[in-house]
């Protein structure tokens, strides 16, 4: 009771802005939001592999033509949907299209590393009809950014046809691709819905026979019979490993690999040969009919590429063979017996076999992915999700005539955002380069400027906040936030993906910067001079200053401060650590950020609460120095923990540990009462610097100055220890900086 009631008395001397930011974060916990209505849903297993999908799917919404659906079908599985007549034919039945889940033919995570489970409808022209979310797992659209945006966006799909090429963002006429309206804030979500509906509907439009594929020629092989031993065809390309770790599989045995594979396409000489001898080659190849094609796969780990559920006339469940993007499945008629390799060095083997595929589709002249499929451990939910890991082979080109042939590979998503803002990546990186090189000429910077006029370093710094709130914040919505430190925390512990990252280029450059000058000079240089929401709080200061109300801009008293500096670690420590536990609950806490409302989502896209917490601070920011960095921002706090092992701090000197003339005029209140800095707090101003070698304003050289006038002795140079030099150490320093010039020349 007595540390409540102390609390209390404190709280009631907080000035009257404090308590308001302090009321309006409070109000944020509270705030009405929109309840999610398809996050993390329980899915029956009726849904997700019973044989009567539409028993326990909505189809009827993706497919309002129809009124009978049938069981699943094909592999992989689809509905057919028919409608049906009610007049005069009355129960005569028409196909007018197909159903479809997407987890039944991709499985492509979005941001949160999970799928997102979508019901797809498609007439029999190829035509989208419908599509519609069952279930995600974005904590991204339940805080910051409603349900309904995601709605809006996959409504764009219907009416366009399954083999479009729809891209994010802006079409191109000159590729014949199709632009999609993004989500604002949730690009990883939308990019990964994106290849979802368009690969789930190619593949189901192929197998179905409404796309139609260019033939391809026949792969016609050299007469090359080389004998090779293991480690040249593995060099070379002909036998690929796929290495699947414990971790990736989510294994609890970490001792060992979970499964390690290779394989190789046996139909050419050379490595048929090679590894099963020419008696076992010749065999293979007698076996074989036209457009048979055999691939070998040997394997050690924990679990078996055969599968533990094989019956015979069934499937083999684990691997598949994939080649743009056809999919070949094996049945127990299409495996063989494999006892043994031919060359010495070849590794030993826990299995084994010969996989025939049997398809005229399948063409050795490109390359093809075998795929092994997995059901991973959920951690979170104790249950299993589906996986699958690949790894391509493409024929070495001396074993086929006219060698490779060319094949238009496409390109990844995150390379094409890349590509389409070259300019604004450019104009991004220059803004950026600028501030580390200003600041890496900080000394010379000072030296020109005094404590009554700053315009060496004022100027910049104003026009860098300017493009960094208007071009960096508004613009390219490029403001770093603690969700992205959470997600980098979550990646390193589960599947790190640079694509992950790659998605966003602004953010992507802006960590490394952020990591980079963080350790060298400490987080000052992005807090102090870049972040967008730290640059709009200080051009309101500026602003207030300009408006008449430098009279009552005032920061809180030391001692007050010293205190509520802590907040923000104390922040930073419980979103990290409730991100753990759930990180949609942190998500709702990370709304302690103004960032996503004042950047990406929007002030008028949100409630009141929102409003007034970033009116609180900005209004808060016209009489004071950066309060949010200063007590709230767990973003901050993150940076300030390696901050504080930066390779390089700014200059004291021995007098400065009695002077308090910096210590007075620190808006950070970065400078004890010994004058030591505090780099964690410290937001590199320089004001300090400029006063260190100003001999009109520091309390020492003001004394050394008035000394040396008295004593008749000359005004020369200040040295980085901030004191005078001596006209001849100067003399004997410009004749030495002559003399190696002359040595270089």
């Amino acid at each position: 009771m007595k540390t409540i009631s102390q609390f209390w008395r404190r709280a009631r001397r907080l000035p009257i802005m404090s308590a308001l930011v302090l009321f309006c974060a409070l109000s944020l916990a509270i705030a009405p939001r929109a309840q999610a209505t398809v996050y993390d849903v329980e899915l029956s297993e009726q849904l997700k592999h019973g044989p009567d999908l539409c028993a326990a799917a909505p189809c009827r919404d993706v497919m309002p033509a129809a009124q009978q659906f049938s069981e699943r079908k094909g592999a992989p599985s689809y509905v057919e949907a028919y409608a049906v007549d009610a007049g005069k034919n009355a129960g005569k039945k028409q196909l007018v299209g197909y159903v479809f889940l997407s987890t039944d033919v991709v499985d492509i995570p979005a941001y949160s590393g999970k799928p997102i489970v979508t019901l797809i409808g498609m007439d029999t022209r190829g035509i989208i009809t419908g599509v519609r979310v069952l279930k995600h797992s974005e904590p991204i659209l339940l805080a910051g950014i409603p349900e309904s945006e995601l709605l809006k966006f996959i409504g764009q799909y219907v009416g366009k046809a399954a083999d479009a090429k729809l891209v994010i963002g802006s079409g191109s006429q000159d590729t014949g691709s199709i632009g999609l309206d993004a989500i604002s804030g949730a690009t990883v979500t939308v990019i990964a819905e994106n290849q979802v509906i368009s690969r789930s509907a190619y593949e189901i439009g192929r197998q179905v026979g409404i796309i139609k594929v260019m033939p391809r020629p026949a792969a016609r092989f050299t007469p090359l019979n080389d004998k090779l031993n293991w480690a040249a065809l593995l060099a070379e390309g002909s036998v690929q490993r796929l290495l699947i770790s414990a971790e990736d599989a989510g294994a609890l045995d970490t001792s060992r690999p979970y499964m390690d594979l290779h394989f190789g396409y046996l139909n050419t000489p050379s490595v048929g040969l090679s590894l099963l001898g020419a008696h076992g080659y010749k065999r293979l190849m007698e076996d074989l009919k036209p457009d048979e094609h055999a691939i070998f796969i040997i394997a050690n780990g924990q679990e078996s590429f055969k599968g533990s559920g094989f019956v015979r006339g069934g499937i083999y469940d684990r691997v598949q063979v994939r080649q743009d993007p056809v999919t070949f499945t094996f049945r127990d008629t299409d495996y063989q017996n494999l006892y043994h390799l031919q060359p010495a060095d070849a590794p030993a083997f826990k299995e084994s076999a010969i996989f025939i595929i049997r398809s005229k589709d399948f063409n050795p002249a490109w390359p093809w992915q075998l795929t092994v499929l997995a059901n991973k451990a959920d951690k979170q939910s104790g249950g299993k999700t589906f996986v699958h890991f690949d790894q391509e082979l493409w024929l070495p080109a001396r074993y086929l005539e006219g060698g490779r042939p060319h094949v238009e590979r496409p390109q990844a998503v995150w390379k094409s955002i890349w590509a389409n803002q070259k300019l604004e990546i450019a104009l991004f990186a220059l803004i950026l380069g600028f501030t580390a090189f200003m600041y890496s000429r900080r000394d010379k910077l000072v030296r020109r400027s005094n404590r009554k006029s700053k315009p060496w370093i004022s100027v910049p710094r104003h026009l860098l906040w300017i493009a960094s709130v208007g071009f960096l914040g508004f613009y390219l919505k490029a403001q770093p936030s603690i969700t992205q430190v959470m997600t980098w925390f979550h990646s390193l512990l589960h599947q790190w993906k640079w694509e992950l990252f790659l998605s966003d280029p602004f953010i992507f450059i802006f960590w490394w910067f952020i990591i980079i000058t963080t350790l060298i000079w400490g987080r000052g240089l992005f807090c102090g001079w870049l972040c967008p929401f730290g640059s709009l709080q200080q051009l309101a200061l500026s602003i207030g200053k300009r408006v008449g109300l430098k009279r009552f801009q005032k920061l809180l008293p030391q001692k007050l401060h010293n205190k509520l500096r802590w907040v923000k670690y104390a922040v930073f420590a419980a979103l990290l650590g409730v991100s753990f536990y759930s990180m949609e609950a942190a998500e709702h806490l990370a709304e302690i950020e103004p960032f996503k409302t004042t950047f990406l989502v929007g002030v008028w896209n949100r409630t009141w609460p929102f409003w007034l917490f970033i009116g609180a601070i900005l209004g808060w920011s016209f009489v004071s120095e950066r309060p949010y960095c200063k007590y709230i921002c767990p973003l901050g706090a993150g940076l300030a923990l390696p901050g504080k092992f930066r390779l390089f701090g700014l200059k004291r000197k021995a007098e400065c540990s009695t002077c308090h003339a910096c210590a007075a005029g620190c808006g950070s209140h970065a400078i004890d009462a010994n004058g030591k800095i505090d780099q964690m707090e410290c937001m590199l101003c320089l004001d300090c610097m400029v006063l260190y070698y100003d001999d009109h304003a520091c309390p020492p050289l003001v004394g050394e100055r008035k000394k040396r006038e008295k004593n008749g002795q000359p005004l020369t140079a200040i040295d980085g220890g901030g004191h005078f030099i001596s006209l001849e150490t100067v003399k004997r320093e410009l004749a030495d900086k002559a003399a190696s010039q002359r040595a270089r020349g």
